[in-house]
């Protein structure tokens, strides 16, 4: 256990960052399997959507880096164009 004031205070903060952190990617998982599993392009377009803006916000936030959202984001746009070709 630490014992220096600013240890302790570290330990804090790195609990509440991972607390939130831990949201975030738990709500970014969701969106992205939202995109996945949607049967109809309206859903699926929709669902798109919404993860590119959380994608985003993630990235600037710093829980993701911004290559691996522009990789998520490519790979769900590319999911979605697949239901288009079907439709």
């Amino acid at each position: 256990m630490a014992h220096h004031k600013s240890a302790i205070k570290r330990i804090r903060q790195t609990r509440k960052r991972k607390i939130y952190n831990r949201g975030n990617k738990k709500q970014l998982r969701e969106v992205i399997k939202a995109v996945r599993t949607a049967t109809t392009l309206e859903v699926a377009q929709e669902a798109l959507r919404k993860a590119f803006s959380i994608l985003d916000r993630t990235a600037a936030r710093g829980i993701i880096k911004k290559n691996n959202a522009a990789n998520k984001k490519s790979r769900l746009t590319m999911a979605v164009r697949k239901l288009e070709a079907k439709a």
